[in-house]
């Protein structure tokens, strides 16, 4: 029952951290496909303040644009406090200033003659669609996917292969009892039954158990990072993985890998007792064989 709660616990914690994952580039996908950017650099003797909102009239003026909000200076030193700290003087230092467009993701505009426009009115002022950062987190999310699942296969083969030792073990330290069930009229399924409903007593115990601690280990991750919010620490934790949450969804998965673990260590008890109790009946039948279960 222990090896099976550790892998239900590894196995639940891989599918919570995957779909935790997903939430969080979903929801960073879903923020950068609704607005693009427009940089405008400073040249000398540039109105930067009428260049911000020129360019805000253009890229408002094409179908698929909501709204548009010029960046204003405050907005621009926090941004950038964190390298060249506080106190900039935008005047003597050349950096540039952001217009954010929000777009109707269900009829976006068309980016390119946008750009061509925003060019010919502002000149120097380019357009960013965050389609390379969205493509960046498709790809992320997608490998993040292939790594769990391909844990999850590897934590279910050891189960696997844990369960047949186990059956088998317990088939050679009761065989003389099994061969005596079995000559006198016992078929093979009943005595595969007998095995499995214990096995599956034991893994739905111990997988009940797993996913048990894999829930309470998001819920206590949920409460340190509530807890210890705005600290070093919690920031870099959510940087990395967004909110510690997992949703109703995540849950539900558990159960279904709960379920299948105890459903596949049933499968694997049945198959390996009827197995061994055919290898016991050609060993019957030729005596010459020395094979042993």
């Amino acid at each position: 029952m222990a090896v099976v709660a550790i892998m239900a616990f590894l196995a639940c914690l891989t599918l919570g951290a995957v779909s935790m994952v997903r939430a969080t580039a979903a929801s960073w996908q879903g923020g950068i496909s609704r607005e693009v950017t427009i940089q405008i650099k400073p040249r000398e003797g540039r109105d930067m303040n009428q260049a911000l909102l020129n360019a805000r009239d253009v890229a408002l003026q094409f179908v698929g644009t909501l709204d548009g909000r010029v960046v204003d200076e405050a907005a621009t030193e926090r941004l950038l406090e964190p390298w060249l700290g506080t106190g900039l003087d935008f005047d003597m230092l050349p950096v540039p200033r952001l217009v954010i467009v929000t777009i109707d993701e269900n009829n976006p505009p068309d980016f390119a003659a946008m750009a061509t426009a925003l060019q010919e009115a502002v000149p120097g002022s380019s357009l960013d669609d965050h389609r390379a950062w969205v493509s960046r987190l498709s790809a992320m999310a997608d490998a993040t996917t292939t790594i769990g699942v391909s844990i999850m296969a590897l934590v279910f083969s050891a189960m696997v292969l844990t369960v047949v030792f186990a059956t088998r073990g317990a088939l050679a330290g009761s065989r003389d009892i099994v061969e005596v069930l079995h000559f006198v009229g016992a078929e093979a399924s009943f005595v595969a039954r007998q095995f499995q409903r214990h096995f599956l007593n034991v893994a739905l115990k111990g997988a009940f158990l797993g996913g048990a601690l894999a829930c309470l280990f998001f819920v206590l991750a949920r409460f340190w990072q509530m807890r210890y919010l705005a600290t070093p620490g919690a920031d870099q934790a959510t940087a990395l993985f967004g909110t510690i949450s997992i949703g109703w969804g995540a849950y539900f998965g558990i159960l279904l890998t709960i379920i299948a673990i105890a459903g596949l260590t049933a499968l694997t008890t049945r198959l390996t007792v009827i197995r061994t109790i055919r290898e016991i009946d050609l060993v019957r039948s030729d005596p010459e064989r020395t094979d042993t279960i």
